[in-house]
């Protein structure tokens, strides 16, 4: 079954939805589970895919568009017209790997700050697509360090609250402008 939810990769002068950032408080709740998945969801769905290529993004999670809902949606290759994006509602990791790596992350919620983020390197998640039916799937490298940082959002957690070097994350975050005190570091 392929994806209802067709969206061109292009970027809007006005994208539907608005961005969130680093300290507004939309991003620090617990994401509510999507009991039924309607067209008012997969028109969510498209309005952030069509946010996210907006924005250069390669996922983006319902709650930084201000939607406490546990919705996201991914797509790793943004200049590759015939790879679809990935929706995934209601996700749950349901195994992580043994091996962890550490790569540079960045954040549609927090622009222009890019740091080095300690992840597991595979997982396997279980996940509803747009048209209700379950999935799983396993994801290593790019798709399972994207799937991780989304998902991290679902629980009110910024990629932020995980980089390890709080020197330079103070250094990068006051460059650009955002508190300190908005990130909640956790080790």
């Amino acid at each position: 079954m392929t994806s209802v939810i067709a969206v061109e990769k292009q970027k809007l002068a006005k994208p539907p939805l608005e961005i969130h950032y680093l300290g507004d408080k939309a991003l620090r709740g617990d994401a509510k589970r999507i009991a039924k998945i309607d067209d008012n969801i997969r028109e969510l769905a498209r309005e952030m895919l069509q946010t996210m290529y907006s924005a250069n993004g390669i996922g983006l999670a319902a709650p930084q568009v201000g939607v406490n809902k546990q919705l996201i949606v991914i797509d790793t290759q943004p200049d590759n017209p015939a790879n679809p994006p990935l929706i995934m509602i209601n996700p749950s990791i349901t195994k992580y790997g043994r091996e962890s790596c550490s790569m540079e992350e960045g954040c549609l919620s927090v622009p222009n700050v890019y740091m080095e983020v300690n992840r597991p390197e595979k997982i396997e998640v279980t996940f509803k697509d747009e048209h209700g039916k379950p999935r799983q799937i396993k994801a290593n490298d790019l798709l399972s360090r994207v799937i991780q940082h989304e998902m991290d959002h679902l629980k009110g957690v910024l990629f932020v609250d995980r980089v390890e070097n709080g020197l330079a994350l103070t250094e990068e975050l006051k460059k650009q402008g955002f508190s300190v005190q908005a990130v909640k570091p956790i080790h």
